[in-house]
């Protein structure tokens, strides 16, 4: 399933990691078919109802434990451990979104119960955008920020955010062109 990283070929965060090619066609048709068995929720985050649906499994947001990962998943988290250097059990939860044309993910930093995120772009592409991240108490002036990185994650390829990336910086998936699912592992503290 690993892939292989391409130097100098993206302007990253520090602590962000990129693959093309993290899982063959293969490997993707058969978590596609794997996932159309999925059932979906939305997503409400602070009273507003999101465009993408999700589906939880392990340690939840509110430290919950949710349904046990499913079968299919435990291959691709055993990949992406052991690209990240980890044990495949430390990635105590996992995510799969659903994401119609026009879905996006709003700018925020992962909750802080987690560290290490990883995440597997399923059907299509979409960019991700990065930016400082600044407190409700940080004195600096608020204003319009801008993205200071931003990446294309293609189809079947990873990202494991780490350090800086995961801690420094907010993220957002500016609204999709076409349908896809991603599937977002995360580590606890």
């Amino acid at each position: 399933m690993a892939g292989s990283p391409h130097l100098f070929e993206h302007d990253l965060p520090p602590g962000l990691h990129y693959r093309d090619d993290f899982i063959t066609e293969t490997e993707e048709q058969e978590l596609l078919d794997a996932i159309a068995g999925i059932t979906f929720s939305d997503f409400e985050m602070r009273g507003v109802v999101a465009r993408r649906r999700v589906a939880f499994f392990g340690q939840s947001y509110d430290d919950m434990t949710v349904r046990p990962l499913p079968s299919f998943l435990l291959p691709l988290r055993a990949s992406v451990a052991h690209w990240a250097s980890v044990e495949a059990d430390a990635f105590a939860m996992a995510l799969i979104n659903e994401y119609r044309p026009g879905s996006p993910i709003g700018w925020h930093r992962d909750a802080p119960q987690y560290d290490i995120v990883a995440g597997i772009s399923l059907l299509s592409p979409c960019r991700m955008k990065f930016r400082p991240y600044r407190s409700t108490a940080s004195t600096v002036p608020p204003g319009r920020r801008t993205a200071t990185h931003e990446i294309v994650l293609a189809r079947r390829s990873a990202y494991l955010m780490t350090r800086e990336s995961r801690t420094a910086y907010e993220h957002h998936i500016p609204p999709v062109n076409e349908f896809r699912y991603s599937v977002t592992f995360r580590t606890l503290r």
